[in-house]
Order: structure tokens, then sequence, then C-alpha cells
């Protein structure tokens, strides 16, 4: 598995609400105790240098967990070729033709992503299962409001999350039945009150790891706020054991994104950056001062919160937890610490000189 993070969750509620079943997804393991980001590739699957190309960013972006559609036996070509450049693990994602799956598993993937109740008959579905069983390969089950058994849609009359779960569990219900129980489930809606009312759902009804994302999220900004409300909403209710950002872009952003949920709400260490909105007390660009800051610090493994204020106001008063930061004076700034040390730079020392004391701590 690539580099990641060694800040993992320590959350008396996740234990306490879920005995998740651990499942192993080539080095990782999905049990709870580290949240693994997950991200798509969006280069054609025809395109196989290109393919591979994104795969490397993700994994240097901070990707744990990579996803390539597999339409046709063509793009199973993609698994040796990713997986030769890369050191995370690989999904596979399968539609409706079962020997992709097959020769999906046979070409070393890492786990499938697959509707059982789409690839045919109870055949199929064992075969399938016996393929991965052979290579401790898990499967994915992923269900979404689009993907409903029509039988289900109509008893429900829309995708409800009563629908969305009974679903996933008759399709997990499938594997089961041949002892096959190294499942994810995901049950994806671009709702984001139907998604976190199934994720709640479905953790009451099983015991299997959850990938959480709210699918169709939109472009960056929508899908951002979507995927933070939806994601961040479940895992600070304990629910959730890998996550993947949809949007509408290039899938580095996704993973961006994903490590900026997880470290606002404490489930990854890294830098914390802090501040204020300004207002008509703000004397310096602060605007620019924080974005500089922001890019600086975004790759740090420093567990640190650095706050940016406009102000003595919001400066080492209501930013005293924060272990360094600046606080604006007039074409000037106060640098703090947290041991309580302050020493003045001009406007246009702001952002070199905190990065050189940050640097320290």
């Amino acid at each position: 598995m690539g580099k990641a993070s060694a800040f993992t969750v320590n959350d008396d509620r996740r234990n306490d609400m879920r005995n998740v079943r651990p499942v192993k997804v080539g080095d990782c393991v999905l049990d709870g105790k580290h949240i693994y980001i997950q991200s798509m590739l969006n280069a054609r699957s025809d395109d196989i240098e290109g393919s591979v190309k994104q795969a490397v960013e993700l994994e240097k972006a901070g990707c744990e967990i990579i996803r390539a559609a597999i339409p046709n036996m063509d793009a199973v070509r993609l698994i040796p070729a990713i997986k030769e450049a890369v050191n995370i693990p690989l999904v596979a994602d399968i539609h409706f033709d079962y020997r992709l799956a097959l020769e999906s598993a046979a070409a070393g993937v890492d786990k499938i992503r697959i509707n059982p109740g789409n690839i045919g008959g109870m055949d199929r579905v064992k075969a399938v299962v016996d393929a991965c069983r052979a290579k401790n390969i898990p499967i994915r089950i992923g269900v979404n409001s689009g993907s409903l058994q029509k039988e289900i849609l109509a008893k429900y009359g829309s995708p409800t999350p009563e629908a969305l779960v009974e679903s996933a569990m008759t399709h997990a219900a499938m594997l089961e039945h041949f002892d096959f129980n190294d499942i994810v489930i995901s049950i994806k809606s671009s709702d984001v009150q139907k998604m976190i009312a199934s994720y709640r759902l479905a953790a009451e009804k099983c015991s299997y790891p959850l990938h959480l994302g709210v699918t169709e999220a939109g472009t960056e900004r929508m899908g951002l706020i979507k995927s933070s409300i939806g994601i961040g909403s479940l895992l600070c209710d304990g629910i959730g054991e890998t996550i993947r950002v949809s949007l509408t872009d290039d899938p580095v952003r996704e993973v961006e994104a994903a490590k900026d949920i997880l470290k606002s709400i404490g489930k990854r260490g890294g830098v914390r950056l802090v501040s204020c909105p300004t207002c008509g007390r703000t004397r310096i660009d602060l605007v620019k001062a924080a974005k500089m800051v922001e890019e600086a610090v975004k790759d740090m493994d420093k567990d640190i919160t650095v706050a940016v204020m406009g102000c003595i106001v919001n400066g080492p008063g209501e930013a005293r937890e924060a272990d360094i930061g600046i606080a604006g004076g007039d074409g000037c700034a106060v640098i703090f610490k947290k041991d309580g040390t302050q020493r003045k730079v001009s406007e246009a020392e702001i952002v070199p000189e905190l990065l050189a004391e940050i640097d320290k701590l």
C-alpha cells in the first residue's frame, strides 16, 4: 500500500455502534481504524498510457484505493499496467458482463465492484464468487437510485432509503448463499438526505464495511458541499470505512477534497488552517495571505493548527488555541505562538516569516 497517514481513528462511538467485519483490499484493511480515500480514473478505458499516468498522479495526491471502469475485454489490459505503476489497491468496476469480473480477477485486480443482480443467473454469480474466493478478492456491492430491481421499486414506489438498503441486502444475500462474506457495500444517492438515511439504516442491518459517497454530486463547488455534508455527517456518526468524493472534475481534486473532509473532522492529521472572514478592521490583504499559507501547508504532515487572522480582536484572542498564527495590523502583523511569544513583521514578510516559524515546530 502507498504511504498513509499514521493518524488513525480513535472514536469510541464507531466501535460501539458497529462491529465491522474486516475486509482486506490489497494491503488495506477496511475495519474503521483508518478511513481510506478512494477515487476513480476518468481517462478513457482504452487509453492505457493516460490511465496509468492518472493513477500515478492519484497515488501521489494521497489516494489509497483506485477504481477503474472495465467496460469490455480490452479494458482488462488496464489492470496489470496500473498495478505495475502504483502501490495501492485497484478496483475493477464491472457492469452486466460477469466474464469481465472473471478476467479482472485473473489479471490480479484487488477488488471487484459489481451488482450481483445484473450479471445474470446464480450460476454466473457463483462463477464470480469462486474466482474471487480463489484469489482472496473482495466484492463491493454498489447500489444507487438508478439501479434498483423492478420488484423493489414497485414495492416502495420510489428509491427510498428502505428500498436502497433492501436492494443492497438482497445482493449481499446472493453472495452469502455461496458462503462468501468478503463484501463491501455502497448505497449512493445524489440526494444528500436520502444518502445519509440509507447508510444509517444499512449500518443497523449489517456489519459489512461501508463505502461512503454522494453519487453524481456535481461540479467542484456543489459537489464538495454535498459530499462534505453527506460523508462528514456519517463519519461523525461513526459510520463508514472508506470514502469517495465524486466530482465532475480532475479526480485529483476528489482526493484533495476527501483529505480535507477527514482533516476537518479530526480523522486525519496534518496542518489545520483557520482564518477569519475579515471585516472593516482589517488593514492587510488577508485573503491573499490566507490562500498563500493554505497552499504552502496543504501537504505538510505536522499535526498543528495555524491561524491567519485579520486583527488583534480575533488574533491571539479568538485564535489562542492555535499553535501558531498571525494577527494583522496596519500594514504589518504579529506572529504569535501558543507559548505566548510574539513578534512583529511587515506585511510583505507575513507569509515567508510565518512559514519559517512553522518549519521550526
